[in-house]
């Protein structure tokens, strides 16, 4: 058994079995360390679980769940992690069994079963989330205190400076330490800090690793900043849109190609400098991108951020260094093409189903031998539309119901989810965007600000 006297130090009560479900909301039920036989942990979980939005706990009727049966939660004990935040708790990151067998709804199991399928064909992913987020003071206005429901939190920015403030630095640093410090206590490599544009904005990168390591890491990196906000007096918040007239927070994808433990991203002796095998993974993930939006944008106030001129990639168009197209090739100032960043991506969405449908795209590039257009080297939206049309660059999704209509017919990713996780998902994010855009618009980010 786990005993409560373990190596790191801290007093082992509780291990937390965490999943990220279809709504993209980070759950877990925790197993009391002296109820752990032979070093293995587990819990049930109902199987309509996978078909519960985000407005509330029911199942929804097309996701072909219901609450009658049981799943079992199966805790990867690689992934075990004492929690800095919450002394006494480890965190494992949890698998979905029925039967014996990975579970067809399982995120996790999805993205498993792609990096086994990009595997076959001799490659490899290393990929990291590129992660922005709000600090908010949580206050009352006069019109809350006056009002029968009192109880209504009004949500402010905790500060007020601009992008790269030092001023800001200097007034979140020990929230900000403390989540860098405990980051860095769960194995995960920091890279970069700094106040982002919006008040209150920030953003830390992290190190690459490889593709089920980058999603776990991302579910960490959110668990982390959230735990964390509350115990300096803040609310931390993902949401891809809080602020009508602020920016909104991404969550960009890097990644990269890897073939017998080198990176193939780049190729001097190829058109673009961009490796032949890469080219088509890079051009099968914009030839699939409708469609992957309602899995890497996946809430109505995803399409809030993704807008023109926003730094946010609004069309189906690549280019280097450009970051107003959907994917940027970041050349560095010797040439050299490491990575790759996806930019219609943010942290309402599950990373497992996010990675493995950008797999899966990208796969499918490779399988027909896809080849990339012409870069585009300049803003999509300074071009006039006969300049778009010239080019091949085509508006994204403008909206939910767009992305979801657009991964229902892709055959491709449907096909790589599997017909359960495929029906399951879908009809959470129909639900979804049928609640959520007939909300006003306060009252939706109120519904969903601390649940991302």
């Amino acid at each position: 058994m786990i005993k409560n006297n373990n190596t790191s130090g801290l007093n082992a009560q509780f291990i937390r079995v965490v999943w990220c479900d279809n709504a993209n909301i980070i759950r877990g039920k925790a197993v009391h360390v002296d109820s752990v036989e032979n070093q293995k942990v587990s819990v049930g979980i109902s199987r309509g679980q996978q078909g519960v939005p985000v407005m509330y706990d029911g199942v929804v009727a097309e996701s072909g769940l219901d609450p009658v049966g049981e799943i079992t939660l199966r805790g990867d004990m690689s992934t075990l992690t004492p929690l800095p935040y919450a002394p006494g708790h480890f965190r494992v990151m949890g698998d979905m069994f029925q039967d014996g067998k990975v579970w067809g709804n399982c995120p996790r199991g999805f993205l498993k079963k792609m990096i086994k399928t990009l595997e076959e064909k001799g490659l490899k992913v290393k990929a990291s989330f590129e992660n922005e987020f709000y600090l908010l003071k949580q206050e009352m206005t006069l019109n809350d205190r006056n009002s029968k429901n009192n109880n209504r939190p009004s949500y402010q920015p905790g500060d007020f400076t601009p992008f790269a403030s030092t001023q800001s630095m200097d007034l979140n640093y020990p929230v900000i330490m403390n989540i860098v410090e405990s980051l860095i206590a769960q194995n995960i490599t920091v890279e970069q800090y700094y106040p982002e544009s919006g008040p209150g904005q920030q953003e830390i990168t992290v190190g690459y690793s490889d593709a089920l390591q980058a999603a776990d890491n991302q579910v960490i990196f959110r668990e982390t900043v959230k735990a964390t906000a509350p115990q300096h007096g803040l609310i931390a918040s993902f949401l891809p849109k809080i602020f009508p007239d602020k920016a909104g927070s991404g969550c960009h994808l890097h990644l990269s190609l890897w073939k017998d433990d080198k990176n193939i991203l780049q190729n001097q002796d190829t058109e673009y400098g961009i490796g032949e095998t890469a080219q088509a993974f890079i051009a099968g993930i914009l030839h699939h991108l409708p469609a992957l939006m309602a899995i890497t944008t996946p809430i109505p106030r995803s399409y809030r951020r993704i807008r023109p001129h926003m730094w946010s990639g609004a069309f189906q168009s690549w280019g280097f260094n450009n970051r107003e197209a959907a994917v940027r090739v970041i050349q560095e100032e010797n040439g050299k093409i490491k990575h790759f960043e996806l930019k219609t991506v943010d942290a309402s969405s599950n990373p497992y189903l996010a990675m493995g449908a950008v797999i899966a795209a990208g796969l499918h590039g490779i399988q027909e031998k896809m080849r990339l257009e012409e870069p585009v080297q300049n803003d999509p939206a300074a071009l006039s539309p006969e300049e778009r049309d010239e080019k091949g660059i085509i508006p994204l999704p403008g909206n939910l119901g767009d992305a979801i209509d657009a991964l229902g017919k892709d055959k491709t990713i449907s096909d790589a989810m599997g017909p359960e996780l495929s029906r399951s998902y879908l009809a959470v994010k129909k639900t979804e965007h049928e609640d959520l855009q007939a909300m006003h618009s306060q009252k939706e980010v109120e519904l969903l600000l601390e649940k991302y």
